[in-house]
């Protein structure tokens, strides 16, 4: 019997398309172009789980009505397949991480495929290709080559640097260290996240509570020479971009946060030499102590402030335990306390360090600094919760108006002046104990306790003082980010090696020089290794490559190549670029496809990426820019951010809560049309929901109500359903389809895909109740819904005659004038409470509607013996009666 059996009908499908290409993209679009990506997986050992299919349905929805609708569409997919969990499974089984990561991409690829999206796979992609990170390379390259005219606001190459007279006149080595300075890629002695256990450095976001994410294995703080990218260079352009593009405001706010940019003033604190300084004792008096420092007069510490206003109410100042002057600072009888000291912090993350909650820790290093604004001696501290990598590494406290530095002076008798009276801003007692120095207020006021200054509303103050710094050049005004150049090298085995050389000289050492490897010798691959294991030093396992690999000679000098690797980020910074050009074997991308079809139109992934990801593919994009390799500004023009799919049990999904859902076991039990479904159904595109099993069943359900309504499943052998006439529809039949046909249109285009799917449900219920069916109304309703559930909208076309696929098919157009309803009902309220309903012509007079609703016999039982109050029609919806 014919009944819908998603088991034969879909892998039957799936087949076709493959076999036909259906989906292949064409080289150039013709006509208006839809460019639709995922944000591509990581190919685990795990397969995917029910939360993959969310978005990648969602695209392969657009893009299937796109196709209808005669754009021409690109849709393709591939995988971000580097990744330590690889190299972890390496070292534990010997087993070379390619042939475990290929294995996953072979699971992924059958699964996506088993879900019938409507990727174009002669595009596919794998980051570990390895003629694929040769464009990684290249890319490298290319921001090596690049440094950043800040007069013009743009990446221009090394060779254009202009080089100041007296540089040039030291000579060709002063020219290249002149040169490597300024370079957007960088070599630094970087504070890093050092995991022994896993034998690499960890990024920020991978260390949680001074722990390794994967693992928990303690991480230690210590620096390491490292690859660095200067993506500080492209904050202002980062943020204001921004701008145009048609993303959520909320994940445009997570990267402004994280750019973090801010207007303040850069002030300079001296730090005094040989001199005596006042120092209170424990009981308040002072005695004159003799300070000798090494430090020179000239110099100072430098901090950065947003509230320069506040300058005579700095009593101490910070300094981050990794700053370049602490050991100079420190004086010989605190130097066991300060060491002890960076030693406790080096094991802790930067969150942990700047979390507001944590209980403030620090030591005094014994030295003091000059406040430029009264001359007064304030001693210097060093302290965890400032961080060497935002701002100049050090900060001037001002406890009375700084909650973190109220908190500090509290927890170590540190003197707090308050020097803003905020007024009104406060209750009358909170404003006292702001004045007397027991609470802290952080907002604006009006200033007191600073001179000349006193009396001056924050803002004024602000624009004063900055400009009285910059006359006295003991300050000026300054913009900073929080955004840090990106630490762009990993200790590992299994990622992109660098395309970079380090001179050696006659006794094997390094010079400090290096060079690009020859674009012409790209890609540079990875060696071959008898073993993958970490060699517990920061040193990364390249260093046990073969020599042969290690050791390159190049015009009689001999190299070493860089042994650290690029992140995995590296691969998923350019990847949509590839996609449209995956054979070329001459650069990247030809710029007459790219030109035609960037920006990318629609992308949709996690907001687990709405940082991190987005930020840094950003800022390769600009640098190809203004490398002349793009010719858009942005490549993400749409984002969205689908929602996460709880357990069942309403809580995230893992293995250790055990409520993962494979969805090759939904697909084996309903079909993959059904799981397809469900997930656009369970609710708004970008909210959480918890997955059912139960909802899976019901719309399984619909769409054996939808088969139904075409095929005839009492038959002996496929037919159409008895009911299926040709005769030409009535004008209900015509609203209804084409009030679906109108609201499914809509929906689609608004990613509203519940809704939508909740209308073709409706035109199922009312058009299973009809004893005929008209064909003029069936295939519309199967071509809308066939990019929701294509197997069985092909099957169905198919049993309706059609030979070909209807992927190209003209999407159904509405005809507003038939959607007109020609009655409309009306709910009749008395005193608040719903007592019946009407039916009248849509174009009723109110006075009409009032009589038919009083006539109503429920609405006129509560009507007898009382007097009508008050009487509205409320258009289209109900009539309220308030009686007395």
């Amino acid at each position: 019997m014919p009944r819908y059996n998603p088991a034969a009908i879909e892998p039957k499908w799936q087949a076709y398309w493959e076999q036909h290409a259906t989906f292949a993209a064409p080289k150039m679009p013709t006509g208006e172009k839809l460019y639709a990506l995922d944000m591509f997986p990581y190919p685990s050992g795990d397969g995917l789980h029910v939360g993959h299919p969310e978005g990648y349905t969602a695209t392969d929805i657009v893009c299937r009505a796109a196709r209808m609708q005669g754009k021409s569409v690109v849709h393709p997919m591939g995988f971000d397949s580097f990744g330590l969990p690889a190299e972890e499974h390496a070292i534990k089984t010997g087993v070379h991480p390619r042939i475990q990561t290929e294995k996953n991409i072979s699971t992924f690829r059958r699964q996506l495929k088993s879900l019938g999206f409507s990727y174009d796979w002669g595009r596919e992609i794998a980051t570990t290709d390895v003629e694929y990170f040769k464009w990684t390379q290249w890319i490298f390259l290319q921001i090596y080559d690049t440094w950043f005219d800040a007069d013009l606001q743009k990446g221009r190459p090394i060779a254009e640097l202009p080089i100041p007279p007296e540089v040039a006149a030291l000579g060709a080595e002063a020219v290249r260290d002149y040169q490597d300075e300024r370079r957007l890629a960088f070599q630094s002695e970087a504070p890093v996240n050092w995991c022994p256990a896993l034998g690499t450095v960890l990024a920020n976001e991978e260390v949680i509570d001074g722990k390794s994410e994967r693992g928990g294995h303690p991480v230690v703080r210590m620096p390491l020479r490292q690859w660095m990218l200067r993506i500080t260079a492209y904050a202002d352009r980062l943020e204001k971009d921004l701008d145009g593009l048609d993303w959520h405001d909320g994940i445009k706010a997570l990267q402004r946060n994280w750019i973090g940019k801010s207007t303040g003033a850069e002030v300079y604190f001296p730090l005094p030499g040989v001199q005596d300084v006042l120092i209170p004792d424990e009981e308040g008096t002072t005695e004159s102590l003799f300070v000798t420092t090494e430090i020179r007069v000239e110099e100072s510490l430098d901090v950065y402030t947003t509230r320069p206003d506040t300058l005579f109410g700095a009593t101490y100042m910070v300094i981050a335990p990794e700053h370049p002057l602490i050991d100079r600072l420190t004086k010989k009888e605190e130097a066991a306390k300060v060491l002890a000291y960076r030693e406790q912090a080096a094991r802790k993350s930067d969150l942990e360090r700047t979390e507001l909650s944590k209980e403030k820790t620090g030591v005094f290093t014994g030295s003091y600094a000059v406040n430029p604004v009264n001359e007064e001696h304030i001693p210097i501290w060093v302290a965890d919760y400032v961080l060497a990598s935002y701002g100049t590494g050090a900060i001037m406290a001002v406890a009375a108006h700084d909650e973190r530095d109220f908190e500090f002076a509290q927890q170590f008798n540190l003197k707090i002046i308050p020097v803003v009276d905020p007024g009104d801003a406060v209750t009358p007692e909170e404003r006292e104990e702001v004045l007397a120095g027991k609470r802290c207020f952080s907002g604006a006021g009006v200033a007191i306790n600073s001179g000349k200054y006193d009396g001056l509303p924050t803002a004024e103050f602000k624009r004063q003082i900055i400009a009285d710094l910059t006359e006295r050049e003991v300050g000026r005004e300054a913009v900073n980010y929080k955004l840090r150049d990106w630490l762009f090298s990993r200790q590992r085995f299994w990622g992109e090696p660098f395309p970079i050389l380090h001179e050696l000289d006659a006794a094997g050492n390094k010079t400090g020089r290096v060079r690009a490897v020859p674009e012409d010798q790209l890609p540079v691959d990875l060696p071959h290794l008898d073993d993958f294991k970490p060699h517990g030093r920061p040193e990364p396992p390249l260093d046990k490559a073969p020599a042969e690999w290690l050791y390159p000679v190049i015009d009689g000098v001999k190299y070493k190549r860089e042994t650290n690797t690029m992140p995995q980020w590296a691969g998923s910074c350019w990847y949509y670029l590839r996609f449209l050009d995956p054979k070329n074997t001459a650069a990247p991308i030809d710029p007459a496809i790219e030109k035609a079809w960037m920006p990318i139109d629609l992308y949709i992934g996690g907001a687990e990426h709405a940082v991190l990801h987005l930020l840094y593919a950003r800022f390769w994009h600009k640098v190809l820019y203004d490398r002349g390799v793009v010719s858009t500004v942005e490549p993400f023009q749409k984002l969205v951010n689908q929602g996460m799919i709880l357990g069942e049990n309403n809580e995230k999904m893992s293995k250790s809560r055990g409520n993962v859902i494979n969805p090759d076991e939904v697909v084996k039990e309903y079909g993959a049309d059904a799981l397809r479904l469900y997930e656009m159904f369970m609710g708004p595109l970008e909210a959480t929901k918890p997955w059912s099993m139960e909802g899976v069943n019901g719309v399984y359900n619909f769409l054996g109500r939808a088969w139904r309504m075409v095929i005839d499943d009492r038959a002996e052998e496929m037919a159409l359903s008895p009911a299926l006439t040709d005769d030409a529809p009535n004008a209900n039949e015509l609203r209804i389809l084409h009030k679906t046909i109108k609201a499914v249109t809509e929906d689609v285009a608004k990613l509203s895909f519940n809704t939508a799917i909740a209308r073709m449900m409706e035109f199922t219920n009312f058009f299973t109740k009809q004893e005929r069916r008209p064909r003029a109304c069936m295939e519309p309703f199967i071509l809308l819904l066939a990019p929701f559930a294509p197997h069985m909208a092909e099957e169905l076309w198919h049993a309706l005659g059609h030979a070909k696929t209807l992927a190209y098919e003209p999407w159904t157009k509405f005809d507003e004038s038939l959607i007109a309803e020609s009655t409309v009902e009306l709910a009749v309220q008395v005193n608040g409470k719903v007592r019946g309903k009407i039916t009248v012509a849509a174009d009723a007079d109110n006075g009409t509607i009032l009589a038919a609703a009083k006539a109503e016999p429920k609405v006129a039982e509560q009507l007898a013996g009382k007097t009508i109050a008050q009487e509205k029609v409320v258009p289209g919806r109900l009539v309220i009666l308030a009686v007395k």
